[in-house]
């Protein structure tokens, strides 16, 4: 088992939003992290703030998609920081459009960064994780899992996720390895700021609007989920595995 003062997270989708804050979470908790997105250039704001507040982070590039550059990018992050023993699939991107208007080219992206990606990056990680007899892999979910309009690619990756986080906690558990799914609600990020300008709507408006059906009476900001990764990666939820925590600021129907 890897001692706790010099365990190494990986990040995925690592260079903003909930991919940047959950990097300064976990560096605040005391790990190494690989801040890992498509380019590296994007992600050094996020290794900066890390290494300013005295931690310790590395930036990456790689397309979650490929074999080959997750590979080569695993193994830079084990010579560079250490074995990595924490995984946070976070990577994502959107292809929205209802199904008739939905291009096989929409579906297979969106499939190759969500499902793709996690399944890779999963295989790569675990192979250090089961030497140390110890791990934690977090997948990002959705809400969105439970359908959602003009999401059919996106609701049909997030909602697999789930399965493979399940049978990831099967199949690794005698390992000491840990595998949980965290499912965001609305929260505030470059990506919904995005969807509602693709939409046509105004960005406030939208935003007061779903706090408006939220219980909390407030949406989420990726603080709020970056909390929940911490908690399911720290030596304390070791007995937590195989569950979907849904962050979204009310019960989950």
């Amino acid at each position: 088992m890897p001692d706790p003062s010099h365990r190494v997270a990986v990040v995925t989708g690592g260079a903003r939003g909930i991919g940047a804050a959950t990097a300064r979470r976990l560096a605040a908790d005391g790990m190494s992290v690989a801040v890992l997105d498509l380019d590296a250039a994007a992600c050094e704001p996020v290794v900066a703030a890390i290494t300013a507040a005295g931690g310790r982070a590395l930036a990456v590039a790689a397309d979650v998609s490929d074999t080959d550059q997750v590979d080569a990018a695993t193994a830079r992050i084990a010579g560079a920081l250490g074995p990595p023993t924490v995984l946070v699939n976070n990577a994502g991107v959107l292809r929205d459009n209802l199904l008739h208007k939905m291009s096989e080219a929409d579906w297979e992206t969106v499939m190759g960064v969500h499902l793709r990606g996690a399944f890779l990056m999963t295989r790569a990680a675990q192979r250090y994780m089961t030497e140390q007899r110890w791990g934690r892999i977090v997948n990002l979910s959705s809400t969105s899992a439970r359908g959602n309009r003009g999401q059919a690619n996106y609701a049909a990756a997030k909602a697999g996720l789930q399965g493979f986080t399940r049978t990831l906690a099967v199949e690794l558990g005698k390992f000491n390895i840990t595998a949980n799914a965290v499912a965001p609600g609305f929260v505030v990020t470059e990506m919904t700021r995005a969807t509602a300008a693709r939409v046509g709507a105004d960005f406030e408006e939208l935003r007061a609007h779903m706090a408006g059906l939220i219980p909390v009476a407030r949406v989420g900001e990726p603080e709020d989920i970056a909390h929940a990764v911490s908690f399911l990666v720290g030596e304390e939820a070791g007995f937590v595995s195989g569950q979907v925590l849904y962050v979204s600021g009310g019960p989950q129907g």
